[in-house]
């Protein structure tokens, strides 16, 4: 306690205060000079006590430099030289000079203090030479996350005193003031000493006294402070209080190693719960994925033809919505399940833990694998799609060509089975027996005619056969039935041509001239329906060169009609000579030719729609050449963009493995330009879905191919994802190094170094090392390597046993062999601990060691210790370190 001398003083300095503002800070240095002698004094006896002294002044009993040497060698617990015992100023500076050579020896800048001042009393001198001492071996080795010895002293105060209501430590003069802060100190360590629901802020006395006693009964830290001083003074002397709370912390000191073990056992179960819960995602996503893969590929693999165009087209136009709508996310997916799988290999690495192994079937090259399946499929989607509308498109056509021809040949063939089976020659006189065989014998000439167009009707039907029409029984039940009716007429023609031959010679006369008419009309008249038929026969074509070559034969068929007109002219002579004759010698021809059901309004009828027809086909050629222009203008669209799109993706493909190979600037310089990379490359998407449009526009016009490119629009996606999935795995790359740089401590120049020893040796510019590369680099690095070593080393750097070493395989090879990572070993020392020493340890123990949810992981993980000195509830916390850095569970 103070003197009453020394409370006079420090009434006087109130007093001042009150009278002289300004002059306040002076005085308050010069009572603080009074304050540190007792406090630096209770602090040196705290020590001196061990050895079984007492100093009473400082000045005074450290002048011969004994009790000096004694502290220092109770503190430090070394040896100092052997002290001077003479009573000579000689030998007493000689001791205070021993005392300062071991001060300085340990680290310490002695400014301006020497032993003649300590050997002659100079208080000032002697007192910084004991707070220099108390800085160096109470204060300096106190650092809490790397700050310095204040700021790591004050740190720890504030941890500690953080759950304490009305406490708030922000230095070492104010903040202590009212109590609280001492009393919260020794409550947080030892809670049981003080009731510290009682405690009241505007009761600073009783809080200082209370803290004061306890710590000295209990705690061992004599009085180093004045509860009336401080509580006195506006601010209280910072270096006074800095050693009275220096001493709670070495008080502690225990609680402070098992905080520190907790701490790092906190550190590797947050390591190993946020891997698990990785790990857990990436299961998730895998299965999500291939669940999605395995339900498309079937509907990708379902090639069950539809019957109309109509139901094709609806096939196309959902198998666009798919690759417009539902792949691009799956894309995405699978891209970051790439990247999440890399990130945790680099977090298990860098956490001294094994690679994950995903579940069977859920690896990433599985993926890829269903992945290829997935595209396989797609491709023979797409090409089965197009190849079938391009077969409905001609069955369409066949169809209706069909139709057509089989509507006239019916219509020809109508009536014609009755006629045939007339027997009119019976009672025909012999100008009509003649009329009849030769009407049957322009009939059989018509009948040669027609077979062709039976021929043809046959084969277009075989052909809608072959390409398995749906309506294939319709089409050949008509055929049989045209081909039966052809066949009955060919029997009745020849059984008709019998009766008549057989009646013929009892005929002698026949109206040439009426046969030269039918022999001239029937083939004329079938030239017109052929003429006809043609001119209304549908045709599809592909190219602008195949619909000049429609144009060109419709030229030449419209060049034919001069000549034919002349032969319809002559028919129609015939016909007026016949009529001429009829007239002139009166003969009774019942007002038809008797050869031909064919006449001369007929044929001006059938002549008329023929010249009708043309300039229809005209109109129809003209429109078709139409749209093949425009199928030519789409082509060419296409291809423009298709041939700058595709260089340029296989130019940023390759600029980007020129990127993840070169070393310009820090790995954060090129992370920002490889996501201003990313950026201009996404920005790009708008041209891929113009071309994408433009690509719909082709198909909807049923254009099946385009010779002005290379590029199809498959091609183009393909690339388009690749180039994706590139950008991101090589950004991905880039935060993988520098999450290895900071776990590992390695400086941006290592990181360098590493790279270019990596592509040095990276021959082939492939950014990976063949086994042989990655051996020579080691030697080139200094490594001694056998056979067995080198064989471990590759173990560890190819796990996959591929043969190869990537870049983040090699850069992480090298940050373990830079730096250090937590161990089984380590953990288990750091449970050991907390457990204090104990082979086991209890629930308890974790919950009040560790945050709760951390404590509650352990407790529900670790499993019952059987030793011989367990007790009920033990349980076994080195088998679970070991565990935490043995095989995943998932």
């Amino acid at each position: 306690m103070k003197t009453g001398q020394e409370k006079t003083v420090l009434a006087f300095i109130n007093a001042w205060h009150c009278s002289c503002r300004s002059s306040f800070s002076f005085l308050v240095e010069t009572w603080c000079l009074m304050l540190r002698p007792w406090t630096f004094t209770a602090w040196c006896n705290s020590h001196l006590r061990k050895a079984g002294t007492q100093i009473e002044n400082i000045e005074e009993d450290f002048r011969d430099g004994l009790k000096l040497m004694l502290l220092l060698e109770v503190i430090s617990g070394e040896r100092l030289a052997k002290p001077e015992r003479g009573k000579m100023r000689v030998h007493k500076i000689s001791n205070v000079n021993k005392a300062l050579d071991f001060i300085a020896s340990k680290g310490v800048k002695l400014v301006s203090i020497g032993a003649e001042e300590i050997v002659d009393g100079n208080a000032k001198m002697t007192l910084g030479m004991i707070w220099t001492i108390i800085l160096r071996f109470a204060i300096q080795d106190i650092s809490v996350e790397e700050t310095s010895a204040k700021e790591g002293l004050l740190l720890w105060c504030q941890r500690k005193t953080a759950p304490y209501k009305n406490v708030n430590i922000q230095n070492f003069h104010i903040s202590w003031k009212d109590g609280l802060g001492f009393c919260a100190l020794i409550h947080r360590h030892r809670p049981e000493l003080i009731d510290y629901g009682k405690l009241r802020k505007d009761d600073p006395m009783t809080n200082l006294n209370t803290a004061f006693d306890v710590a000295e009964k209990y705690l061992d830290i004599p009085k180093m402070l004045d509860a009336e001083d401080i509580i006195s003074t506006l601010r209280p002397d910072e270096k006074a209080v800095m050693t009275y709370v220096s001493c709670y912390y070495h008080a502690f000191s225990g609680k402070q190693k098992a905080e520190t073990a907790a701490n790092r056992i906190c550190k590797v179960l947050a390591v190993n719960q946020e891997n698990e819960q990785l790990m857990e995602d990436y299961e998730k996503l895998a299965s999500d994925l291939l669940e999605w893969i395995r339900r498309t590929i079937p509907w990708l693999e379902n090639r069950l033809p539809e019957n109309t165009m109509q139901a094709m087209q609806q096939k196309l136009e959902d198998f666009r919505d798919y690759r417009r709508l539902h792949k691009p996310p799956k894309v995405q997916e699978k891209c970051q399940l790439e990247i999440n799988f890399n990130t945790l290999q680099t977090k298990l690495r860098l956490s001294n833990r094994p690679a994950f192994m995903p579940s069977e079937g859920k690896m990433v090259s599985d993926i890829n694998n269903a992945w290829g399946n997935l595209e396989g499929a797609e491709k023979g989607y797409e090409e089965w799609l197009l190849n079938e509308i391009r077969r409905l498109e001609r069955l369409d056509h066949l169809a209706e060509k069909f139709r057509q021809k089989a509507a006239i040949h019916e219509a020809w063939t109508d009536g014609k089975e009755d006629m045939l089976q007339k027997r009119d020659y019976e009672t025909a006189s012999l100008s009509e027996i003649k009329a009849l065989l030769k009407k049957h014998e322009a009939f059989e000439s018509d009948l040669a005619a027609h077979q062709d167009r039976v021929e043809q009707i046959a084969a277009i039907a075989q052909e809608l056969n072959e390409l398995d029409y749906y309506d294939s029984p319709s089409v050949n039940a008509r055929c049989q039935r045209i081909c039966d009716q052809w066949d009955a007429l060919g029997a009745l023609t020849q059984k008709r041509s019998e009766a008549l031959q057989r009646t013929e010679k009892l005929l002698e006369t026949i109206d040439q001239l009426y046969l030269e008419f039918a022999k001239r009309a029937a083939p004329f008249n079938n030239w017109m329906e052929g003429a006809m038929e043609d001119l209304q026969d549908t045709f599809i074509v592909h190219t602008i060169e195949e619909i000049q070559g429609l144009s060109t034969a419709h030229e030449q068929f419209k060049a034919t009609l001069p000549e034919a007109d002349k032969e319809r002219q002559a028919i129609l002579g015939i016909h007026n000579e016949i009529a001429k004759i009829v007239q002139t010698y009166h003969v009774n021809m019942a007002g038809t030719n008797p050869y031909t059901t064919i006449n001369p309004q007929e044929i001006n009828t059938k002549w008329d729609k023929v010249r009708q027809l043309v300039p229809q086909r005209d109109q129809a050629l003209i429109e078709e050449h139409a749209r093949q222009q425009n199928n030519e203008r789409l082509r060419r669209q296409f291809a423009n963009q298709a041939n700058v799109i595709g260089p340029w993706i296989q130019t940023k493909m390759e600029e980007i493995g020129r990127i993840s190979i070169e070393m310009h600037g820090t790995l954060e310089d090129q992370l920002t330009h490889l996501r201003q990379y990313e950026k201009s490359i996404v920005n790009y998407k708008p041209k891929i879905d113009q071309l994408e449009g433009d690509h719909q526009l082709i198909q909807e016009a049923l254009i099946f191919d385009n010779k002005h490119t290379n590029y199809t629009m498959e091609h183009i996606r393909v690339g388009w994802e690749q180039l994706l999935t590139t950008i991101a795995r090589t950004i991905n790359e880039i935060e993988n190094q520098i999450l290895t740089r900071d776990a590992k401590g390695i400086s941006q120049e290592q990181l360098n170094e590493f790279r270019a020893s990596f592509n040095h040796f990276d021959r082939k510019r492939t950014g990976i090392m063949d086994a042989e590369d990655f051996k020579t680099c080691l030697i080139s690095m200094g490594y001694n390597l056998g056979e067995n070593e080198f064989s471990r080393i590759m173990t560890v750097v190819d796990p996959n046993r591929m043969g190869i070493v990537t870049f983040q395989a090699f850069i992480d090879f090298m940050s373990r062999e830079a730096a250090d990572t937590d161990t089984a070993d380590q953990v288990m020392a750091s449970f050991k601990v907390l457990a204090g020493d104990k082979n086991y340890i209890l629930a308890d123990e974790l919950r009040r060691e560790l945050p709760p949810d951390q404590a509650e992981y352990c407790i529900a993980r670790m499993a019952p210790y059987t030793g011989p000195d367990g007790v009920p509830g033990a349980l076994d916390y080195m088998s679970f370190s070991t565990a935490l850095y043995g095989e995943s569970d998932l």
